[in-house]
């Protein structure tokens, strides 16, 4: 009998991005594996209600406000009662939550924990010490994982990150990394003849934020430009810094040169890195980076900063570093590259099956369910006893903080035994799981 799992985020579809598609994939193998899956997440434009996606996996799209960047409003205590309605109804052993900044995700353990329920906490981000939002997150995260029963991080510099902001043993935390579907991402069936003169085209496909290094892109393309006149780029992305590309290309003449195509839709990413040679990575913060992966898969030599966990995505035979993350050291990354391909000093053909065999999304959820499996073994009764718990919030922090966590605390379970009174849990019906067959 498997498990039935409650995946947990404010990110999801119709959102693209890499953690959207981290649940999404983990969530099918996990079905596919027997389990039982529901993913909650809030409402986007009407797409409000139970829906199900592919294989039956059902989605409760829950009506919250949204403040920013696809995040919840942080209720603290109101989502429990909806919360708590799902859980039961689906009849939720774990609760597997998602991303430092997900509102949904922080409350769904702190509600979970208190029902008695197993959690795990998925961390995909990097975050500093030195910004206020950082500061808050951080802290943020200390109280919520007090009481976590598992933690995974997508690479072994993220794992390290957690420990220092969340405050955690480093032997309460495993690394599973991401994964692709690497038939989605195969290599043009076109034979790339390469030749010293013909044109090299690098391919950028991401969130055109500054984080993302956006402002580092529109100022070293215009060099490479000026370097190389048989290199053309192409953009793909949508944000904030749109205007500063359509600015860029203006101010410099690129119309012929520097395609900006906008947003994509995910099934046509690997049309467009099919169109390059080389795929440009210029972000500066980065605790996996599943992008190199797909583009890797599609036969694509990396130039990438050498930030957070990206040193451990690829081989270095697929990779160009620049020595530093600046303009000038990623115009040098980018030219040698250049140079590779055009002298063909490189082979990338042999990239996409080097990549199948290193990440699988069959490999990634047998590694969870192996986490999953470790909540019912190691842990003992009295780890969601109340009393426990509210002393693990006592013990956690500094004299304020443990203050605010313990009230906090007190609040929740008097919710709690409220929700169970006013509306018992034997009055709520139990949802059908949608029929499945052990592959």
């Amino acid at each position: 009998m498997g498990y039935h799992v409650a995946m947990v985020c404010d990110m999801f579809y119709p959102q693209l991005g890499g953690v959207e598609f981290h649940i999404y994939h983990l969530s099918q193998k996990l079905i596919n594996l027997g389990h039982s899956v529901v993913v909650i997440a809030h409402a986007y434009d009407d797409r409000t209600g139970v829906r199900y996606l592919t294989n039956g996996l059902k989605v409760y799209y829950v009506p919250y406000l949204v403040l920013y960047r696809g995040t919840t409003f942080p209720s603290v205590f109101s989502s429990f009662p909806i919360i708590r309605n799902i859980l039961i109804r689906e009849q939720i052993q774990i609760v597997h939550s998602h991303v430092s900044v997900s509102s949904l995700a922080h409350e769904s353990i702190l509600h979970a924990n208190t029902m008695g329920l197993k959690t795990v906490f998925t961390d995909h981000s990097l975050y500093g010490f030195d910004s206020v939002g950082s500061i808050l997150v951080n802290k943020l995260l200390k109280f919520t994982l007090t009481n976590i029963d598992a933690v995974i991080c997508v690479s072994n510099t993220c794992k390290e990150n957690m420990v220092l902001r969340a405050d955690l043993l480093p032997s309460s935390i495993s690394v599973i990394p991401n994964a692709v579907v690497s038939r989605d991402f195969r290599p043009s069936s076109i034979e790339k003849c390469r030749k010293s003169a013909r044109k090299i085209t690098i391919v950028v496909i991401c969130r055109l934020f500054p984080n993302k290094g956006a402002d580092l892109l529109t100022r070293m393309i215009p060099r490479i430009c000026g370097l190389d006149e048989d290199v053309d780029f192409i953009i793909a992305g949508d944000g904030p810094k749109f205007v500063d590309f359509q600015q860029m290309i203006e101010t410099h003449r690129l119309q012929e040169r520097v395609q900006l195509i906008g947003a994509v839709q995910h099934e046509k990413v690997r049309d467009v890195m099919c169109r390059g040679d080389i795929y440009l990575h210029a972000s500066l913060t980065e605790a996996f980076g599943t992008v190199l992966v797909e583009a890797a898969s599609c036969g694509l030599l990396i130039v990438t900063t050498k930030v957070g966990g990206i040193a451990e995505v690829l081989p270095e035979h697929m990779t160009v570093f620049a020595e530093n993350t600046s303009v000038s050291g990623l115009v040098n990354a980018t030219m040698k590259a250049i140079g590779l391909l055009q002298r063909s000093a490189i082979n990338t053909s042999t990239f996409h099956a080097e990549v199948s065999r290193m990440y699988d999304w069959i490999n990634v959820a047998e590694r969870t369910i192996n986490v999953y499996d470790s909540l019912f073994i190691e842990r003992s009764e009295n780890d969601k006893d109340w009393i426990v718990m509210l002393r693990r919030f006592y013990e956690r922090d500094g004299p304020w903080a443990r203050l605010l966590y313990v009230l906090c605390a007190v609040v929740e379970y008097m919710i709690y035994l409220l929700l169970e009174w006013w509306f018992p849990r034997d009055e709520i019906d139990t949802a059908r799981k949608w029929p499945h067959d052990r592959d």
